[in-house]
């Protein structure tokens, strides 16, 4: 199945764009504050007042020193359908003061939001602290019941998908990844999303039927401990018959073709006993159900004395009859051990029994697997081809959000900052433009803020670039290219070209792209190097300035 434009399939009215994936998204998912906001606005005659917000975050997740960019797809559909219904309003109004005025709620009944501009980083982007995801500018009554949802949208969607980033880094990319985190994930919306979002950090396949269905994502699975406990013996397989994959004849009695490659597999290997019969029963009907992709959960019983041994019976079977097995999935024990095992198991049958490429079978492992497992797999060595991954993957187990937070640049063309004795929480005031600056080698060097009237950084020009707070930290850069990040990705009123919505496929390998543009030692898992961000030094001398016009000045008696 291939991957294809995000959503369902009905076309919205407003601007060809379908609504959210998740119809719970809507104007009251949201905080309370950001209405009684609206209404203090409103009541102030503020409302319409032209404001500039920048959502952002200020540090990288996981102890790494990348974030992957997602879920701005999913904003521009909610931007795009913005509209309180009566109901909507009515239950706004319950909520509110019995003092708020009537009129307050004839505005929201016309409110939407034709007038506010979107301008943001492309989707699958690998990004940084502090530079702008998007920069939402519009009247401040509208933008401001704006934040909770964008936040919302964006915070789990980068974090999953930076987590998929991770673990696709430490797999390598010959290693196929499967999510498989449904189950476990934070109810329906928190597994659908993981994932999308999954698959766009760089995983090839969820076992997600809804999200297959929805985003066109490959599916993947087998069959569970269940289905082979749920046999008794081979006598439960009443019809027998397989025809051949070419069609030319039928095989009557497949059950016994079984029976007899577990004999001769018995007597080449001689290491086990008699197999479970009840396991040999389920991977015989299951491979009788899909003989063009039989792939086992071998460790019911024991994973090298019978679940391998029956498994390679069953698929020497369907090899006789034309078809080709597709491997064995491990979801317990030692995997680096059992996976070399298995793997020596494959290449003696290829060996004897003259089966190419039956010792290339593809190994898939499972059970609560993380970073930091794959790691150790690594380290120890094994032979897993594929690894489906779960918790610890959509749950986010390592670390719980992002950060994103939504911060008021700019009013009325009135630069502001938000101070605070954590420098980290400082906001960077003004709108403001941002770059990527490309060295020599072709990595990213920098990227820097300037102010939105500067000039751009040129290809070849030498250009001060500052660390936004610390006054000694700062270098010169002379960029071999530079990338401009911001896009306007919904115009309002402007009149400006909106962007095209990738589809998620095309934003998958985005992200995989630009991982592989990154320098090592930023990547590294590791104490990785910090990506440098910086600001323009006109700015920095302006955030300085604004920093002690607003700063109350203490007096001492």
């Amino acid at each position: 199945m291939e991957a294809k434009n995000n959503g369902p399939s009905e076309r919205a009215s407003n601007g060809g764009i379908d609504g959210p994936t998740n119809p719970m998204v809507t104007p009251l998912l949201n905080d309370l504050y950001q209405f009684t906001m609206a209404y203090a606005y409103w009541k102030a005659g503020k409302h319409q007042e032209r404001a500039v917000f920048d959502l952002y975050f200020r540090k990288n997740p996981f102890g790494g020193e990348y974030t992957v960019f997602s879920g701005l797809e999913e904003c521009i559909r909610f931007i795009a359908n913005f509209k309180l219904t009566e109901d909507d309003i009515d239950f706004v109004r319950q909520s509110l003061s019995t003092s708020c005025e009537d009129e307050f709620f004839d505005y929201l009944r016309g409110l939407d939001c034709s007038d506010v501009e979107v301008y943001a980083i492309t989707e699958g982007s690998v990004v940084f602290p502090k530079i702008p995801l998007l920069r939402v500018e519009g009247p401040i009554a509208a933008v401001q019941l704006l934040e909770t949802p964008f936040v919302n949208l964006i915070n789990f969607a980068s974090l999953v998908s930076t987590n998929a980033a991770r673990h696709r880094k430490v797999a390598g990319k010959s290693k196929t990844l499967l999510e498989f985190g449904l189950r476990r994930a934070q109810g329906p919306d928190g597994g659908v999303g993981a994932s999308k979002y999954c698959y766009l950090g760089g995983f090839d396949a969820t076992s997600n039927v809804a999200a297959g269905k929805l985003f066109g994502i490959p599916l993947r699975g087998t069959h569970s401990h269940a289905f082979v406990s749920s046999y008794m013996s081979l006598d439960e397989i009443t019809d027998k018959s397989l025809r051949r994959k070419d069609g030319s004849s039928t095989c009557e009695d497949f059950v016994s073709i079984v029976q007899t490659w577990l004999s001769k597999i018995k007597l080449l290997k001689g290491v086990f006993g008699e197999t479970n019969q009840s396991e040999l029963a389920a991977f015989t009907s299951y491979a009788l159900a899909f003989p063009d992709n039989f792939l086992a959960l071998v460790d019911t019983y024991d994973v090298m004395r019978s679940g391998i041994p029956n498994f390679c019976a069953v698929a020497l079977a369907l090899g006789d009859l034309g078809y080709k097995a597709a491997g064995i999935r491990l979801d317990s024990g030692d995997l680096a051990y059992l996976s070399c095992e298995a793997r020596k198991f494959f290449c003696s049958i290829e060996n004897e029994f003259k089966v190419p490429g039956f010792g290339k079978l593809i190994i898939t492992a499972s059970n609560d697997l993380n970073e930091e497992t794959l790691d150790a797999l690594n380290k120890q060595g094994h032979e897993v081809d594929a690894f489906g991954i779960g918790t610890y993957l959509v749950t986010c187990y390592a670390q719980a959000a992002l950060g994103v937070v939504f911060k008021l640049v700019e009013i009325n063309n009135q630069p502001r900052i938000k101070l605070s004795e954590d420098v980290s929480k400082v906001s960077i005031p003004c709108k403001k433009r941002s770059y990527r600056l490309f060295g020599k080698e072709g990595y990213p060097l920098v990227d820097i803020m300037t102010g939105e009237n500067e000039p751009s950084p040129k290809v070849g020009e030498r250009i001060l670039c500052r660390h936004p707070f610390q006054e000694s930290k700062r270098a010169y850069v002379v960029p071999q290219r530079v990338e401009e990040l911001l896009r306007c990705y919904w115009p309002g009123k402007s009149g400006k070209t909106r962007e095209t919505l990738p589809p998620l496929k095309e934003m998958r390998e985005r992200c995989i792209n630009q991982l592989e543009q990154m320098r090592p030692d930023h990547m590294r898992k590791l104490n990785p190097t910090p990506y440098k961000v910086s600001v323009s030094a006109k700015l920095y001398d302006f955030i300085h300035f604004l920093w002690l016009n607003e700063a109350p000045v203490v007096e001492l008696e």
